[in-house]
Protein backbone atom coordinates (compact mmCIF):
# COMPACT_ATOMS: atom_id res chain seq x y z
CA UNK A 1 0.00 0.00 0.00
CA UNK A 2 1.61 3.61 -0.94
CA UNK A 3 0.80 6.54 1.45
CA UNK A 4 1.46 8.83 -1.35
CA UNK A 5 0.09 9.57 -4.96
CA UNK A 6 1.79 7.36 -7.32
CA UNK A 7 3.98 5.35 -4.75
CA UNK A 8 3.69 1.88 -5.56
CA UNK A 9 2.12 -0.53 -2.83
CA UNK A 10 5.11 -1.15 -0.87
CA UNK A 11 4.53 -2.40 2.67
CA UNK A 12 2.33 -5.23 2.37
CA UNK A 13 1.22 -4.98 6.66
CA UNK A 14 -0.59 -2.32 5.16
CA UNK A 15 -2.42 -3.77 2.79
CA UNK A 16 -3.36 -7.04 4.69
CA UNK A 17 -5.06 -5.16 7.75
CA UNK A 18 -6.87 -1.86 8.30
CA UNK A 19 -4.60 -0.11 10.49
CA UNK A 20 -3.15 3.60 10.91
CA UNK A 21 -0.21 3.96 8.41
CA UNK A 22 -1.97 7.04 6.17
CA UNK A 23 -1.78 10.61 7.13
CA UNK A 24 -4.33 11.70 9.23
CA UNK A 25 -6.77 14.51 9.01
CA UNK A 26 -8.31 17.27 10.79
CA UNK A 27 -12.12 16.84 11.82
CA UNK A 28 -14.66 18.97 9.85
CA UNK A 29 -14.80 22.43 11.07
CA UNK A 30 -18.43 23.30 9.88
CA UNK A 31 -21.72 24.92 11.21
CA UNK A 32 -23.97 21.61 10.62
CA UNK A 33 -27.14 23.73 10.79
CA UNK A 34 -26.03 26.11 8.39
CA UNK A 35 -24.26 23.09 6.00
CA UNK A 36 -26.93 20.34 6.37
CA UNK A 37 -30.29 22.26 6.17
CA UNK A 38 -33.36 21.11 7.55
CA UNK A 39 -33.67 17.67 9.18
CA UNK A 40 -36.06 15.14 7.18
CA UNK A 41 -38.65 15.69 9.34
CA UNK A 42 -38.73 18.97 9.23
CA UNK A 43 -38.65 18.82 5.76
CA UNK A 44 -41.28 16.39 5.32
CA UNK A 45 -43.39 18.69 7.63
CA UNK A 46 -42.34 22.20 6.02
CA UNK A 47 -43.65 20.66 2.74
CA UNK A 48 -40.74 21.61 1.71
CA UNK A 49 -40.84 19.96 -2.24
CA UNK A 50 -43.38 22.25 -3.52
CA UNK A 51 -46.77 20.59 -3.08
CA UNK A 52 -45.70 17.27 -3.52
CA UNK A 53 -47.99 14.93 -0.93
CA UNK A 54 -46.56 12.29 1.67
CA UNK A 55 -49.94 11.22 1.59
CA UNK A 56 -50.91 7.34 1.61
CA UNK A 57 -51.01 6.15 -1.49
CA UNK A 58 -48.06 8.43 -3.19
CA UNK A 59 -45.07 7.11 -1.36
CA UNK A 60 -44.52 3.23 -1.47
CA UNK A 61 -43.82 1.98 2.46
CA UNK A 62 -40.20 1.00 2.50
CA UNK A 63 -39.84 -2.40 2.96
CA UNK A 64 -43.42 -3.34 1.81
CA UNK A 65 -43.55 -7.47 1.56
CA UNK A 66 -47.18 -6.95 0.76
CA UNK A 67 -46.96 -6.41 -3.07
CA UNK A 68 -43.46 -7.38 -3.41
CA UNK A 69 -42.70 -5.87 -6.78
CA UNK A 70 -41.83 -8.19 -10.56
CA UNK A 71 -38.04 -8.80 -10.58
CA UNK A 72 -37.13 -6.18 -12.82
CA UNK A 73 -34.22 -8.15 -14.26
CA UNK A 74 -36.60 -10.66 -15.60
CA UNK A 75 -37.37 -10.95 -19.73
CA UNK A 76 -39.25 -8.24 -21.06
CA UNK A 77 -41.33 -9.19 -24.09
CA UNK A 78 -41.30 -7.16 -27.24
CA UNK A 79 -43.75 -7.78 -30.19
CA UNK A 80 -41.60 -8.28 -33.55
CA UNK A 81 -43.98 -7.59 -36.26
CA UNK A 82 -42.73 -8.57 -39.60
CA UNK A 83 -44.86 -5.77 -41.64
CA UNK A 84 -46.37 -7.22 -45.21
CA UNK A 85 -45.56 -10.10 -47.32
CA UNK A 86 -41.60 -11.41 -48.10
CA UNK A 87 -42.66 -12.74 -51.18
CA UNK A 88 -39.89 -10.74 -52.56
CA UNK A 89 -41.63 -8.48 -55.09
CA UNK A 90 -40.48 -5.45 -56.14
CA UNK A 91 -39.87 -3.08 -53.14
CA UNK A 92 -40.52 -5.77 -50.44
CA UNK A 93 -38.52 -8.06 -48.46
CA UNK A 94 -37.68 -11.85 -50.11
CA UNK A 95 -37.37 -14.84 -47.49
CA UNK A 96 -33.17 -14.77 -48.11
CA UNK A 97 -33.57 -10.98 -46.96
CA UNK A 98 -35.62 -11.75 -43.99
CA UNK A 99 -33.17 -14.57 -42.83
CA UNK A 100 -30.03 -12.63 -41.93
CA UNK A 101 -33.07 -10.03 -39.98
CA UNK A 102 -34.17 -13.36 -37.90
CA UNK A 103 -30.58 -14.20 -37.11
CA UNK A 104 -29.48 -10.71 -35.74
CA UNK A 105 -32.84 -10.76 -33.50
CA UNK A 106 -31.92 -14.07 -32.29
CA UNK A 107 -28.12 -12.99 -31.40
CA UNK A 108 -29.87 -9.65 -30.29
CA UNK A 109 -31.75 -11.61 -27.61
CA UNK A 110 -28.46 -13.49 -26.30
CA UNK A 111 -26.56 -10.57 -26.47
CA UNK A 112 -29.50 -8.24 -24.32
CA UNK A 113 -30.12 -10.88 -21.82
CA UNK A 114 -33.46 -9.53 -20.84
CA UNK A 115 -35.71 -9.32 -23.59
CA UNK A 116 -37.58 -12.31 -25.27
CA UNK A 117 -39.36 -11.98 -28.91
CA UNK A 118 -42.25 -12.77 -29.94
CA UNK A 119 -42.21 -13.15 -33.69
CA UNK A 120 -45.12 -13.00 -36.29
CA UNK A 121 -46.23 -11.93 -39.94
CA UNK A 122 -49.25 -9.46 -40.04
CA UNK A 123 -50.53 -8.11 -43.11
CA UNK A 124 -54.02 -7.28 -41.33
CA UNK A 125 -55.67 -5.45 -38.53
CA UNK A 126 -56.81 -8.68 -37.44
CA UNK A 127 -53.59 -10.75 -37.92
CA UNK A 128 -51.94 -7.31 -36.23
CA UNK A 129 -53.70 -7.62 -33.11
CA UNK A 130 -53.72 -11.57 -32.68
CA UNK A 131 -49.70 -11.00 -32.34
CA UNK A 132 -50.09 -8.29 -30.06
CA UNK A 133 -51.86 -10.34 -27.80
CA UNK A 134 -49.79 -13.28 -27.92
CA UNK A 135 -47.34 -10.45 -26.75
CA UNK A 136 -48.83 -9.49 -23.76
CA UNK A 137 -50.45 -5.78 -22.91
CA UNK A 138 -47.01 -4.24 -22.23
CA UNK A 139 -44.87 -5.50 -25.06
CA UNK A 140 -43.43 -2.50 -27.12
CA UNK A 141 -43.38 -3.23 -31.02
CA UNK A 142 -40.20 -4.11 -33.21
CA UNK A 143 -41.63 -3.64 -36.82
CA UNK A 144 -39.60 -4.68 -39.94
CA UNK A 145 -40.90 -3.05 -42.97
CA UNK A 146 -41.59 -6.12 -45.46
CA UNK A 147 -43.44 -4.74 -48.25
CA UNK A 148 -44.14 -1.49 -50.21
CA UNK A 149 -47.32 -0.90 -48.11
CA UNK A 150 -46.68 -3.59 -45.08
CA UNK A 151 -46.31 -0.61 -41.99
CA UNK A 152 -49.83 0.85 -43.38
CA UNK A 153 -51.93 -2.16 -43.33
CA UNK A 154 -50.23 -2.74 -39.54
CA UNK A 155 -49.76 0.59 -37.39
CA UNK A 156 -53.00 1.57 -37.09
CA UNK A 157 -53.94 -1.52 -34.80
CA UNK A 158 -50.61 -0.74 -32.94
CA UNK A 159 -51.70 2.77 -32.95
CA UNK A 160 -54.87 1.89 -31.05
CA UNK A 161 -53.22 0.12 -28.64
CA UNK A 162 -50.73 3.09 -28.05
CA UNK A 163 -47.88 0.89 -28.45
CA UNK A 164 -44.69 2.36 -28.46
CA UNK A 165 -42.91 1.47 -32.24
CA UNK A 166 -39.76 1.06 -33.36
CA UNK A 167 -39.34 0.43 -37.42
CA UNK A 168 -36.80 -1.09 -38.82
CA UNK A 169 -36.39 -0.57 -42.46
CA UNK A 170 -34.21 -1.47 -45.19
CA UNK A 171 -32.93 1.11 -47.96
CA UNK A 172 -34.68 0.03 -51.40
CA UNK A 173 -35.65 -3.47 -50.35
CA UNK A 174 -38.07 -2.56 -47.59
CA UNK A 175 -40.90 -0.46 -49.10
CA UNK A 176 -42.41 3.41 -48.92
CA UNK A 177 -44.26 3.27 -45.37
CA UNK A 178 -40.82 4.82 -44.11
CA UNK A 179 -41.60 8.01 -45.22
CA UNK A 180 -44.76 8.09 -42.86
CA UNK A 181 -43.24 7.51 -39.72
CA UNK A 182 -42.53 11.52 -39.22
CA UNK A 183 -46.21 12.22 -39.82
CA UNK A 184 -47.25 9.64 -37.09
CA UNK A 185 -45.43 11.07 -34.78
CA UNK A 186 -46.53 14.69 -35.71
CA UNK A 187 -49.87 13.04 -35.12
CA UNK A 188 -48.74 12.25 -31.32
CA UNK A 189 -47.78 8.66 -31.57
CA UNK A 190 -44.72 7.00 -29.69
CA UNK A 191 -42.82 5.74 -32.84
CA UNK A 192 -38.92 6.10 -34.51
CA UNK A 193 -37.38 5.19 -37.31
CA UNK A 194 -34.25 3.35 -37.75
CA UNK A 195 -33.80 3.06 -41.46
CA UNK A 196 -30.06 1.39 -42.25
CA UNK A 197 -28.65 -1.64 -43.66
CA UNK A 198 -26.86 -2.17 -40.06
CA UNK A 199 -28.38 -5.36 -38.74
CA UNK A 200 -27.13 -3.94 -35.56
CA UNK A 201 -29.69 -1.26 -35.64
CA UNK A 202 -32.18 -4.47 -34.83
CA UNK A 203 -30.28 -4.68 -30.95
CA UNK A 204 -30.49 -0.77 -30.29
CA UNK A 205 -34.10 -1.11 -31.42
CA UNK A 206 -34.35 -3.72 -28.76
CA UNK A 207 -32.10 -2.58 -26.38
CA UNK A 208 -34.27 1.29 -26.14
CA UNK A 209 -37.88 -0.36 -26.78
CA UNK A 210 -37.49 -2.36 -23.26
CA UNK A 211 -36.82 0.36 -21.30
CA UNK A 212 -40.29 1.69 -20.90
CA UNK A 213 -41.39 -1.92 -19.75
CA UNK A 214 -38.64 -2.22 -17.39
CA UNK A 215 -39.26 1.08 -15.97
CA UNK A 216 -42.73 0.00 -14.98
CA UNK A 217 -40.88 -2.78 -12.85
CA UNK A 218 -38.52 -0.48 -11.27
CA UNK A 219 -38.74 1.17 -7.59
CA UNK A 220 -35.98 3.40 -6.52
CA UNK A 221 -35.42 4.43 -2.40
CA UNK A 222 -35.26 8.43 -1.45
CA UNK A 223 -34.16 9.72 1.17
CA UNK A 224 -34.97 14.12 1.11
CA UNK A 225 -34.97 16.60 0.92
CA UNK A 226 -34.79 16.80 -2.44
CA UNK A 227 -33.18 18.72 -5.89
CA UNK A 228 -34.07 19.06 -9.53
CA UNK A 229 -37.08 20.16 -11.45
CA UNK A 230 -39.94 20.06 -9.42
CA UNK A 231 -42.17 16.85 -11.25
CA UNK A 232 -39.41 14.26 -10.27
CA UNK A 233 -39.89 14.83 -6.35
CA UNK A 234 -43.80 13.97 -6.42
CA UNK A 235 -44.14 10.33 -6.87
CA UNK A 236 -47.52 10.80 -8.26
CA UNK A 237 -46.56 12.24 -10.98
CA UNK A 238 -42.99 10.14 -11.30
CA UNK A 239 -45.05 6.98 -11.11
CA UNK A 240 -47.88 7.94 -13.75
CA UNK A 241 -44.96 9.50 -16.36
CA UNK A 242 -42.51 6.80 -16.22
CA UNK A 243 -44.38 4.23 -13.99
CA UNK A 244 -41.06 4.09 -11.67
CA UNK A 245 -42.10 3.67 -7.77
CA UNK A 246 -40.51 5.97 -5.25
CA UNK A 247 -39.82 4.26 -1.48
CA UNK A 248 -39.02 6.24 1.22
CA UNK A 249 -36.52 5.43 3.62
CA UNK A 250 -37.93 4.93 7.07
CA UNK A 251 -36.70 7.31 9.61
CA UNK A 252 -33.83 6.11 11.46
CA UNK A 253 -33.56 2.47 9.61
CA UNK A 254 -30.05 4.05 7.79
CA UNK A 255 -28.40 4.02 11.42
CA UNK A 256 -30.36 1.11 12.30
CA UNK A 257 -28.38 -0.90 9.47
CA UNK A 258 -25.41 0.74 10.00
CA UNK A 259 -24.84 -0.50 12.94
CA UNK A 260 -25.79 -4.19 12.40
CA UNK A 261 -23.12 -3.88 9.84
CA UNK A 262 -20.57 -7.57 9.61
CA UNK A 263 -17.19 -6.05 10.89
CA UNK A 264 -15.39 -8.37 9.04
CA UNK A 265 -17.50 -7.60 5.94
CA UNK A 266 -16.64 -4.36 6.59
CA UNK A 267 -13.33 -4.64 6.78
CA UNK A 268 -12.75 -6.87 3.70
CA UNK A 269 -14.95 -4.08 1.70
CA UNK A 270 -12.05 -1.29 3.38
CA UNK A 271 -9.45 -3.60 2.29
CA UNK A 272 -10.37 -4.06 -1.50
CA UNK A 273 -10.64 -0.41 -1.62
CA UNK A 274 -7.10 0.16 0.08
CA UNK A 275 -5.63 -2.60 -2.17
CA UNK A 276 -6.65 -1.56 -5.83
CA UNK A 277 -6.07 2.35 -5.15
CA UNK A 278 -3.47 3.52 -6.95
CA UNK A 279 -2.52 5.21 -4.25
CA UNK A 280 -3.93 6.79 -0.68
CA UNK A 281 -3.30 10.63 -0.60
CA UNK A 282 -5.02 11.89 2.60
CA UNK A 283 -7.34 9.27 3.94
CA UNK A 284 -6.31 7.44 7.13
CA UNK A 285 -7.63 3.44 7.03
CA UNK A 286 -10.18 4.40 9.97
CA UNK A 287 -11.93 6.51 7.13
CA UNK A 288 -12.10 4.02 4.58
CA UNK A 289 -13.46 1.08 7.16
CA UNK A 290 -16.19 3.80 7.90
CA UNK A 291 -16.54 4.53 4.23
CA UNK A 292 -16.84 0.76 3.86
CA UNK A 293 -19.31 0.31 6.52
CA UNK A 294 -21.66 3.03 4.79
CA UNK A 295 -21.37 1.18 1.76
CA UNK A 296 -22.53 -2.14 2.87
CA UNK A 297 -24.93 -0.26 4.80
CA UNK A 298 -26.39 1.17 1.70
CA UNK A 299 -25.92 -2.14 -0.02
CA UNK A 300 -28.38 -3.61 3.10
CA UNK A 301 -30.73 -0.78 2.31
CA UNK A 302 -31.26 -1.53 -1.51
CA UNK A 303 -31.59 -5.41 -0.81
CA UNK A 304 -34.07 -5.04 1.94
CA UNK A 305 -35.92 -3.12 0.04
CA UNK A 306 -36.03 -4.38 -3.40
CA UNK A 307 -35.23 -1.72 -5.45
CA UNK A 308 -33.34 -0.68 -8.50
CA UNK A 309 -31.97 2.63 -8.02
CA UNK A 310 -31.36 5.23 -4.91
CA UNK A 311 -31.47 8.53 -4.60
CA UNK A 312 -30.27 10.05 -0.93
CA UNK A 313 -30.76 13.93 -0.30
CA UNK A 314 -29.42 13.66 3.36
CA UNK A 315 -25.73 12.17 2.21
CA UNK A 316 -24.21 15.32 3.96
CA UNK A 317 -25.33 14.90 7.85
CA UNK A 318 -23.86 10.76 7.29
CA UNK A 319 -20.78 12.12 6.66
CA UNK A 320 -19.52 12.16 10.20
CA UNK A 321 -20.34 8.40 10.36
CA UNK A 322 -18.71 7.41 7.81
CA UNK A 323 -18.60 9.00 3.53
CA UNK A 324 -21.44 7.31 1.05
CA UNK A 325 -19.14 8.05 -1.78
CA UNK A 326 -17.73 4.83 -2.10
CA UNK A 327 -20.82 3.31 -1.94
CA UNK A 328 -22.38 5.23 -4.27
CA UNK A 329 -19.47 4.60 -6.43
CA UNK A 330 -19.83 0.86 -6.06
CA UNK A 331 -23.57 0.63 -7.18
CA UNK A 332 -23.56 2.49 -10.04
CA UNK A 333 -20.28 -0.03 -10.92
CA UNK A 334 -22.86 -2.90 -10.41
CA UNK A 335 -25.85 -0.90 -12.16
CA UNK A 336 -27.79 0.04 -9.59
CA UNK A 337 -28.05 3.68 -10.02
CA UNK A 338 -27.71 5.85 -6.75
CA UNK A 339 -27.72 9.83 -7.03
CA UNK A 340 -26.47 11.99 -4.59
CA UNK A 341 -27.26 15.55 -3.25
CA UNK A 342 -31.40 14.40 -3.48
CA UNK A 343 -30.98 14.86 -7.36
CA UNK A 344 -34.08 12.96 -8.93
CA UNK A 345 -33.80 14.18 -12.08
CA UNK A 346 -30.32 12.44 -12.34
CA UNK A 347 -31.35 9.37 -10.53
CA UNK A 348 -34.60 8.67 -13.15
CA UNK A 349 -31.86 10.12 -15.85
CA UNK A 350 -29.01 7.39 -14.64
CA UNK A 351 -31.96 4.51 -14.21
CA UNK A 352 -33.63 4.95 -17.88
CA UNK A 353 -30.45 4.67 -19.53
CA UNK A 354 -29.24 1.95 -17.22
CA UNK A 355 -32.41 -0.10 -18.89
CA UNK A 356 -31.00 1.18 -22.30
CA UNK A 357 -27.21 0.90 -22.32
CA UNK A 358 -26.53 -1.27 -19.33
CA UNK A 359 -23.86 1.38 -18.24
CA UNK A 360 -23.02 3.60 -15.39
CA UNK A 361 -23.43 7.09 -15.76
CA UNK A 362 -21.00 9.58 -13.71
CA UNK A 363 -23.57 12.24 -12.18
CA UNK A 364 -21.15 15.36 -11.92
CA UNK A 365 -21.35 19.14 -10.78
CA UNK A 366 -20.87 21.28 -13.96
CA UNK A 367 -17.28 22.96 -13.21
CA UNK A 368 -17.31 25.34 -15.76
CA UNK A 369 -17.34 26.14 -19.46
CA UNK A 370 -13.86 27.13 -20.63
CA UNK A 371 -14.24 29.33 -23.91
CA UNK A 372 -10.60 29.58 -24.28
CA UNK A 373 -9.89 26.19 -24.67
CA UNK A 374 -13.73 25.11 -26.10
CA UNK A 375 -13.96 22.76 -22.61
CA UNK A 376 -16.44 21.40 -20.51
CA UNK A 377 -15.49 20.03 -16.60
CA UNK A 378 -17.73 18.01 -14.63
CA UNK A 379 -16.53 17.28 -11.43
CA UNK A 380 -17.43 15.00 -7.95
CA UNK A 381 -16.91 12.57 -5.60
CA UNK A 382 -19.07 9.70 -6.22
CA UNK A 383 -17.71 8.51 -9.42
CA UNK A 384 -17.80 4.79 -10.89
CA UNK A 385 -15.20 2.88 -11.42
CA UNK A 386 -16.86 0.90 -14.19
CA UNK A 387 -18.40 3.37 -16.86
CA UNK A 388 -18.85 0.44 -19.26
CA UNK A 389 -21.48 -2.04 -17.46
CA UNK A 390 -20.75 -4.21 -14.60
CA UNK A 391 -18.33 -6.35 -16.52
CA UNK A 392 -16.24 -3.78 -18.16
CA UNK A 393 -12.87 -3.05 -16.82
CA UNK A 394 -12.55 -0.73 -13.79
CA UNK A 395 -10.72 3.11 -13.94
CA UNK A 396 -7.84 3.46 -11.93
CA UNK A 397 -8.33 5.88 -8.92
CA UNK A 398 -7.06 7.22 -5.79
CA UNK A 399 -8.28 7.26 -2.55
CA UNK A 400 -8.65 10.94 -0.98
CA UNK A 401 -10.24 13.00 1.57
CA UNK A 402 -13.36 14.83 0.58
CA UNK A 403 -12.42 18.40 -0.32
CA UNK A 404 -15.55 20.27 0.96
CA UNK A 405 -15.35 18.66 4.62
CA UNK A 406 -12.02 17.68 4.93
CA UNK A 407 -12.31 14.14 6.26
CA UNK A 408 -13.52 10.86 5.37
CA UNK A 409 -12.59 8.64 2.17
CA UNK A 410 -13.87 9.16 -1.48
CA UNK A 411 -12.92 7.78 -5.31
CA UNK A 412 -10.54 10.33 -7.37
CA UNK A 413 -11.30 8.20 -10.56
CA UNK A 414 -8.75 8.76 -13.44
CA UNK A 415 -11.25 8.25 -16.57
CA UNK A 416 -9.99 7.56 -20.02
CA UNK A 417 -8.27 10.71 -21.87
CA UNK A 418 -9.41 10.26 -25.64
CA UNK A 419 -13.03 9.02 -25.20
CA UNK A 420 -16.09 10.05 -26.65
CA UNK A 421 -18.44 11.08 -24.46
CA UNK A 422 -22.36 12.19 -23.76
CA UNK A 423 -24.01 14.50 -21.44
CA UNK A 424 -27.24 14.28 -20.51
CA UNK A 425 -30.14 14.89 -17.95
CA UNK A 426 -34.01 14.15 -17.75
CA UNK A 427 -36.07 17.43 -16.41
CA UNK A 428 -39.61 18.49 -15.29
CA UNK A 429 -40.06 14.20 -16.31
CA UNK A 430 -40.50 15.57 -20.20
CA UNK A 431 -37.11 16.54 -21.48
CA UNK A 432 -33.60 15.39 -22.11
CA UNK A 433 -30.32 17.90 -22.30
CA UNK A 434 -27.53 16.93 -24.37
CA UNK A 435 -24.73 17.39 -25.78
CA UNK A 436 -21.12 15.46 -26.45
CA UNK A 437 -17.80 15.68 -26.20
CA UNK A 438 -14.30 14.34 -25.94
CA UNK A 439 -12.43 13.57 -22.53
CA UNK A 440 -8.81 15.75 -22.99
CA UNK A 441 -7.96 15.77 -19.68
CA UNK A 442 -8.10 14.29 -16.09
CA UNK A 443 -6.80 16.29 -13.45
CA UNK A 444 -4.90 14.67 -10.28
CA UNK A 445 -4.86 17.14 -7.80
CA UNK A 446 -1.92 17.15 -5.89
CA UNK A 447 -2.01 16.51 -1.81
CA UNK A 448 -2.73 19.62 0.05
CA UNK A 449 -4.16 21.29 -3.15
CA UNK A 450 -7.99 21.50 -2.61
CA UNK A 451 -10.07 22.54 -5.37
CA UNK A 452 -13.38 21.28 -5.49
CA UNK A 453 -15.22 17.74 -6.02
CA UNK A 454 -12.46 14.77 -6.35
CA UNK A 455 -12.91 13.07 -9.50
CA UNK A 456 -12.73 15.72 -12.65
CA UNK A 457 -12.74 15.34 -16.23
CA UNK A 458 -12.33 18.00 -19.44
CA UNK A 459 -14.19 17.40 -22.20
CA UNK A 460 -13.39 19.24 -25.80
CA UNK A 461 -16.84 20.17 -26.92
CA UNK A 462 -18.41 21.25 -30.26
CA UNK A 463 -18.77 24.84 -29.46
CA UNK A 464 -17.82 26.06 -26.06
CA UNK A 465 -19.86 29.63 -26.34
CA UNK A 466 -22.93 27.98 -27.40
CA UNK A 467 -23.20 25.40 -24.82
CA UNK A 468 -22.67 28.54 -22.16
CA UNK A 469 -24.97 30.48 -23.93
CA UNK A 470 -27.40 27.77 -24.08
CA UNK A 471 -26.70 26.54 -20.75
CA UNK A 472 -30.15 24.47 -19.85
CA UNK A 473 -31.16 24.83 -23.05
CA UNK A 474 -34.08 27.61 -22.30
CA UNK A 475 -36.71 24.47 -20.81
CA UNK A 476 -35.53 24.64 -17.10
CA UNK A 477 -38.42 27.83 -16.39
CA UNK A 478 -38.39 28.73 -12.71
CA UNK A 479 -36.01 25.35 -11.74
CA UNK A 480 -33.01 27.38 -13.33
CA UNK A 481 -32.38 28.77 -10.07
CA UNK A 482 -32.06 25.51 -8.33
CA UNK A 483 -28.52 25.39 -8.19
CA UNK A 484 -28.48 21.55 -8.92
CA UNK A 485 -31.19 21.78 -11.30
CA UNK A 486 -29.42 23.63 -13.22
CA UNK A 487 -25.85 22.38 -12.32
CA UNK A 488 -25.64 18.73 -12.62
CA UNK A 489 -25.21 16.05 -15.80
CA UNK A 490 -24.71 12.81 -16.35
CA UNK A 491 -21.48 11.46 -18.44
CA UNK A 492 -21.61 8.38 -20.38
CA UNK A 493 -18.69 6.58 -21.64
CA UNK A 494 -19.28 6.92 -25.64
CA UNK A 495 -21.41 9.11 -28.53
CA UNK A 496 -25.34 8.21 -27.98
CA UNK A 497 -26.59 11.26 -29.32
CA UNK A 498 -28.88 8.59 -32.04
CA UNK A 499 -29.85 6.56 -28.93
CA UNK A 500 -31.09 9.34 -26.94
CA UNK A 501 -33.32 10.93 -30.21
CA UNK A 502 -34.75 7.73 -30.76
CA UNK A 503 -35.20 6.98 -26.81
CA UNK A 504 -37.36 10.32 -26.82
CA UNK A 505 -39.10 9.69 -29.73
CA UNK A 506 -40.46 6.07 -28.11
CA UNK A 507 -40.85 7.96 -24.42
CA UNK A 508 -42.76 10.89 -26.12
CA UNK A 509 -40.21 13.18 -24.49
CA UNK A 510 -38.17 16.30 -25.92
CA UNK A 511 -34.63 16.75 -26.95
CA UNK A 512 -32.67 19.87 -26.31
CA UNK A 513 -29.24 20.39 -27.80
CA UNK A 514 -27.54 22.15 -25.39
CA UNK A 515 -23.97 23.09 -27.16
Amino acid sequence: MKQQMGEKKNQSSCAKHVSHCCCSHEAPNIDEKAFFGMSRRQFIGAGAVGGMALAAGHWAAASDASSPPPAPNSKVRICVVIAGRPVGRSWGLSEADLAPIMKRLAQAEKNLGNVEFVIGQASNAQQTAQLLAKAGPDAPVLAVSADIFGLRNVMPTIFKQARPVAVFHMPIIGGHDWCLVNPWREEGHRITLLGSTDYDELERAASLLRVIPLLRRSRVLCSPPFKGTPESHMPEKVKQRLGVEMVVIADGRYDEVMANVDDRAAKAEAKRWLDEAEGIVEPNEEDVLKAARASLTLDQLIAENRVQGLCVGTCMRWLRRGFPCLGFSRLNGRGIPAACDGDMDCLLTMLIFQHALNRAGFLGNAGSVDTAKNAFHLSHCSAPLRMEGPAGPKAPYLLRRHAEVRGGAVPEVHYRIGQKITFTKLVHLDTLLMFTGKIIEVPKVPKGEERGCRTELVAEVDDADRLLANWGGGVLGASAKDYYASLHRVAYYGDHTQSIRHLAHLMGLKVVQEG
